[in-house]
């Protein structure tokens, strides 16, 4: 591939990133270095082993037939894409509500806003909606390139400092995770579920990649989508681990623990990297704190704005229905309404971020087999070109994964509401 075709196909792999690198990864790894130092290191790259090919479908799929996931769930058949329909519409609030209200903290402690969460978080909201009503695809595939640098470069340099610094927790405040012990089985169940995403995102890289196409006009083949994405994949776990390793190196064994309040939870975030590099880095910091979550903000309200119109078409059409480019007015009447229930969740639980957290990766975590067994269906359907189609290693590979997913989340269920 040459330098000019890599400039055109990278973008709906860094906006997969950009949608991944957030809740996951500020909040999520850094809390796990915090409580328990390096232990979640193992956990965290299983994780993404394990969901890997759940996600590298996505762009396999939309390459190689120009359609995006969802057009392939309609494709198996009615029941699929009602099924998936039911659990977005069940998820996205939480979803879109806890990457907010993570932005809205770190909003009000760099700017010392001395609004609620709920307030600055239907700010966020407002603005947001009028960049994507604007600008469209445009506005985020040219800024995340930008957010996903700077975030990169501050974070390899924050932890290159740290570990220059040496690695000494107190054993008086050193915990070991206890495999028997409720509470941590639970923040197990919420990591696992955001890393390195929910796979609800696969679908919207589907879409993203089309958006790419129609913008730029240029249609990557399926070596150049799969290159795209495994950049923005290998990525996330890099930047994963970098922020796990913070939260080992500044927080494991000191007895300071991350606060549930957004705004507070923000300035320790933002305090450990200062404490790494030096006060004098703070504003960079901020700015690629800041950018990475708005990015995140601005990404799943994109993404569930393309997603439920085209969704709810598709389950009232029949199978020869010729799918069009959404009006804008399904797409504002989606944005209206995800932004109105995740503001209504706001308000009840904005002042505790880890619960509100805490619920959406759980929930992420227990509907993962469902969207990993949709994804591999479509994939496999002999509508897709068999070139394009997932080799042997693949699908024994993909297999592996959904037995692993789907008996981690028995195992949940049976324990959280039977034992």
């Amino acid at each position: 591939m040459n330098k000019t075709n890599l400039l055109k196909t990278i973008g709906p792999g860094l906006l997969w990133a950009g949608a991944a690198i957030g809740v996951s990864h500020l909040v999520q790894s850094t809390r796990a270095g915090a409580s328990f130092g390096f232990y979640f290191i193992w956990i965290l790259i299983i994780a993404n082993i394990i969901k890997y090919p759940f996600f590298e479908f996505a762009p396999r799929y939309a390459a190689s037939t120009g359609k995006s996931l969802i057009e392939g769930y309609k494709k198996i058949g009615k029941w699929a894409i009602v099924l998936y329909a039911l659990l977005t519409i069940s998820t996205m609030f939480a979803i879109q509500a806890a990457v907010t209200v993570v932005t809205a903290g770190l909003v009000g402690s760099v700017f010392n806003i001395s609004l609620s969460a709920s307030s600055i978080s239907a700010i966020i909201l407002v603005i947001t909606m009028i960049i994507l009503i604007i600008g469209k695809f445009s506005i985020l595939d040219k800024l995340i390139k930008i957010i996903i640098i700077t975030l990169a470069v501050t974070t390899v340099l924050a932890v290159v400092n740290g570990l220059f610094s040496g690695y000494s927790p107190s054993q008086e405040f050193a915990v070991n995770f206890d495999w028997t012990d409720s509470l941590n089985l639970a923040f197990l169940i919420a990591f696992i579920g955001w890393m390195p995403a929910p796979l609800d995102i696969s679908v919207w890289h589907s879409f993203w990649t089309i958006a790419k196409k129609r913008t730029t006009g240029y249609s990557p083949s399926l070596k150049e989508a799969l290159l795209d994405f495994n950049i923005g994949y290998i990525g996330t776990i890099i930047l994963a681990l970098g922020f796990l390793a913070l939260g080992a190196l500044f927080m494991y064994g000191t007895g300071e623990e991350f606060s549930s309040s957004a705004s507070v939870f923000a300035g320790q975030l933002i305090n450990m990297f200062t404490r790494s590099i030096g006060s004098w880095a703070y504003a960079i910091i901020a700015i690629a704190a800041l950018t990475t979550m708005f990015s995140t903000t601005l990404t799943c309200l994109d993404a569930y704005s393309r997603v439920l119109p085209t969704t709810t078409k598709l389950i009232f059409s029949d199978n020869n229905y010729e799918l069009k480019e959404t009006s804008r007015k399904s797409i504002l009447f989606w944005m209206i309404l995800l932004v109105s229930g995740s503001l209504i969740l706001l308000i009840f639980f904005t002042e505790d971020m880890k619960f509100m957290v805490d619920l959406a990766t759980t929930i992420s975590f227990v509907t993962a087999p469902i969207l990993a067994i949709l994804n591999y269906l479509v994939v496999t359907n002999k509508h897709v070109p068999e070139e394009a189609r997932p080799k042997p290693w693949l699908r024994v590979y993909a297999w592996v994964g959904i037995v692993f997913l789907t008996g981690f989340s028995i195992f949940f269920i049976f324990w959280r509401f039977v034992l």
